[in-house]
C-alpha cells in the first residue's frame, strides 16, 4: 500500500456519511438472533462464517444465540480488494459435513445476491439439508440477479458503496463499528 493510497482511505474515511450507527447496529443484531433463535433453536445447526466479511456478524450474532450450535466457515471472494466484484473465488471450503444437516450462512451485506446464491448452492451440492441465510446488511435496489433473498436480514442501506462492520473499502475499514457510507 503506497502513502497516496492509505491517504485515500483515510480521507473516504473521514468524509464518509454515517448510516447506522453503533447502537442501531447492535440492536438489528439482537433482533436477528430474536428471529433466528425462534427459528433455528432445536435444529442443531452449523452456522457458516462467510469470510471475509461475515466475521464480525457471526461473532457478534452467536453471542446472542444461546441454543447448541456449531462454528464453521467458508472463505469466497469476488473483490479481492476491488470496488466492483468479479469471478467468484473459493479460498477455503467449510471443513464439517454439510451432509443433512441445517446451516446458517452469515454474511456482511446482501448485494446482487451472487455470491450468496453460489454459496448456498454449493452447500445443497454437499448435502446439506436446510440452508438459511443471515446478512447485517441488505442494498436496496432492483438489481438482485439470482431471484433470492437472505432470510434474515439486519438493516437495509442505500445503494451506495458502504464499509464498516465487516464490509471493507479497498480491504480496510472493516473494523468500524459502525456503517458508512462513502461520500459521492
Amino acid at each position: 500500500m503506497t502513502q497516496s493510497e492509505l491517504t485515500d482511505i483515510q480521507r473516504v474515511r473521514r468524509e464518509a456519511d454515517l448510516l447506522h450507527d453503533e447502537q442501531a447496529v447492535a440492536q438489528a443484531v439482537r433482533d436477528m438472533a430474536a428471529g433466528i433463535t425462534q427459528e433455528m433453536a432445536g435444529s442443531n445447526p452449523l452456522a457458516i462464517c462467510v469470510m471475509n466479511g461475515g466475521l464480525m456478524l457471526t461473532g457478534w450474532l452467536t453471542t446472542h444465540l444461546s441454543f447448541p450450535l456449531q462454528l464453521d466457515y467458508a472463505h469466497v471472494t469476488r473483490y479481492r480488494g476491488a470496488t466492483r466484484g468479479g469471478e467468484l473465488e473459493w479460498v477455503a471450503r467449510p471443513r464439517a459435513s454439510l451432509k443433512g444437516r441445517t446451516l446458517l450462512l452469515i454474511d456482511d451485506i446482501f448485494d446482487e445476491g451472487i455470491t450468496l446464491a453460489a454459496l448456498v448452492t454449493a452447500c445443497r451440492e454437499l448435502g446439506a439439508g436446510k440452508v438459511k441465510t443471515a446478512v447485517l446488511v441488505r442494498k436496496l435496489h432492483a438489481r438482485a440477479e439470482t431471484g433470492m433473498h437472505p432470510d434474515f436480514v439486519g438493516l437495509t442501506v442505500p445503494d451506495r458503496y458502504v464499509f464498516g462492520c465487516g464490509m471493507d473499502y479497498k480491504n480496510y475499514l472493516r473494523n468500524l463499528p459502525a456503517i458508512y457510507a462513502v461520500r459521492e
